[in-house]
């Protein structure tokens, strides 16, 4: 299999854009979409302001432990004007757990208080007023639009994502934004929330950052397999019996 690889210089050059990385990239999509047909956002919430805060809390950690800690979170303090009014060092306490907790704290509070004061509590469904809220980037805003307001806007790039599209040769940036506007060009908008759930489960599951399960993943030919060392793909097809695969 011939990939239009980019030139590399200090891996920030962009993957070319051209009808067959497109046409790969919507194949790539379509093979993942059956193999999970059910990937959903893992984060709970029962609100678009709970989805918002829990995505916050969900940088540097895993949705798992944020799911431990919304449970009490949103018990005290399920809206945007209860947490805008709730004291600092409780919510503090609270999201301990979660990594880089005072920070995620003071965000989480002037984020309330800026929903209050600017959109009545309510979560906006822009990505420039999302973007424009305390601690929030292009990630939450995507995945707050993406899953409660079905608006793709953009493509939600986290670890998983980030690693398994410059694996599969999509992109050659190691930054999330420049992984955005790469996957943006190539995917078919109808494609770019699903694309990330797909990726998301993929990663947990199979294409795993330090050993990656190469001998018994489904996008195994249509895989550059881009960083993953030569070893490690020989480990994984001999302890599935079979051969490599050559791409």
């Amino acid at each position: 299999m011939s990939i239009r690889r980019c030139t590399k210089k200090r891996h920030t050059v962009s993957t070319t854009h051209d009808g067959f990385n497109a046409g790969r990239a919507k194949r790539i999509s379509t093979m993942l979409l059956r193999a999970y047909p059910e990937a959903r956002c893992s984060l709970s919430f029962a609100s678009p302001f709970q989805l918002l805060i829990a995505t916050i809390l969900s940088a540097q950690c895993t949705d798992k432990r944020v799911n431990g800690v919304t449970p009490v979170l949103f018990q005290k303090w399920a809206t945007a004007e209860i947490m805008a009014e709730a004291p600092l060092e409780e919510i503090t306490r609270v999201v301990k757990s979660t990594g880089f907790f005072r920070a995620k704290a003071r965000n989480i509070k002037l984020c309330s208080q800026h929903l209050v004061e600017h959109h009545n509590g309510r979560v906006p469904q822009t990505m420039n007023e999302l973007v424009a809220l305390p601690g929030v980037g292009r990630k939450t805003a995507n995945v707050v639009l993406g899953t409660v307001f079905h608006t793709a806007v953009g493509v939600v790039v986290d670890t998983h994502v980030g690693r398994i599209s410059r694996r599969l040769g999509l992109s050659c940036h190691s930054d999330a934004v420049g992984i955005e506007k790469d996957l943006v060009l190539l995917l078919p908008k109808n494609r770019w929330i699903g694309w990330s759930h797909c990726l998301i489960e993929h990663g947990r599951n199979v294409c795993l950052a330090r050993r990656p399960h190469c001998g018994s993943c489904i996008l195994a030919r249509v895989c550059p397999k881009v960083g993953v060392p030569a070893a490690v793909q020989i480990s994984e097809c001999h302890r599935l019996g079979k051969n490599p695969v050559s791409t």
